[in-house]
């Protein structure tokens, strides 16, 4: 049998009484890096071989698992915080194990994207997560533009040091949304801070993995899942001038018209 295994993402005291027993009582476990899991290991005594699977080496050390598995082994599969395969290695794992018919299963816990849901504040009967954007700023931008008429709040993982740049390009595609970040979830200096997308947040030097929480397009008015330079362009092209255009995408978004004009250039 396979555990993904669920471990703290922050205060080591959020970890399951289940998820320690597992632990205990699995063969080995397969972790991002041996040391900061054996951080939280030896927290809780717990002394199995472990063995390294992370996303450089995820398909040939899957198959090594599988491998194990086949010989009767019971294995955990941990990432560094959080839950596997969610933002983390484990997906092609867990697709190799539907196919090779074995049997599998969760030791459920602490992960980002929930608790930074609540503290944003917004809407939580519908959400999305997306997790990472792409790297690079064409892909970026084409993914946020495929989520931009989404009636439900997005959700995603930032790294520091990309986060001015990504709030800014969501601005551009989203508009003057709500939206929230959250650092250090469960840890002393867990900050959440608040703002509308036109104003960012003002960090002197992000530090640590941050969640950005978005507020949802709204369906009553098409255009508005339209982005800013597009929706002034089809305006125009149904008659109004470009002044004329942009006024009223600066007030239908409650815009600034020299940010609304800056954008459609």
């Amino acid at each position: 049998m396979l555990y993904f295994v669920s471990t703290p993402i922050g205060n080591l005291g959020d970890v399951s009484l289940r998820a320690l027993e597992v632990l205990k009582e699995v063969d080995f476990i397969a972790c991002e890096d041996t040391r900061t899991s054996l951080k939280f290991l030896n927290r809780y005594g717990v002394k199995k071989p472990l063995v390294s699977y992370h996303k450089f080496n995820e398909r040939t050390a899957g198959e090594k698992l599988i491998e194990e598995l086949k010989a009767g082994k019971n294995v955990a599969v941990i990432s560094d915080a959080g839950t596997p395969v969610v933002s983390d290695p484990g997906n092609s794992l867990a697709e190799r194990l539907v196919e090779e018919g074995l049997e599998f299963t969760v030791i459920p816990g602490a992960t980002a994207f929930v608790p930074a849901l609540i503290l944003s504040g917004f809407d939580a009967k519908r959400f999305m997560f997306v997790g990472f954007l792409p790297d690079k700023k064409s892909e970026k931008r084409n993914a946020l533009e495929e989520l931009k008429g989404v009636n439900a709040t997005l959700i995603f993982y930032c790294a520091p040091h990309d986060l001015e740049d990504t709030l800014s390009l969501m601005y551009s595609v989203f508009g003057n949304r709500r939206a929230a970040t959250v650092k250090e979830i469960t840890k002393l200096h867990e900050r959440t801070e608040r703002f509308f997308l036109a104003d960012g947040i003002k960090e002197e030097e992000p530090r640590g993995e941050y969640v950005i929480v978005v507020e949802g397009g709204k369906t009553e008015d098409p255009d508005l899942s339209l982005s800013v330079s597009e929706h002034v362009e089809k305006l125009v092209a149904e008659g109004l001038s470009k002044m004329d255009a942009v006024k009223k995408v600066a007030k239908a978004r409650k815009m600034p018209k020299s940010e609304v004009y800056k954008l459609s250039l």
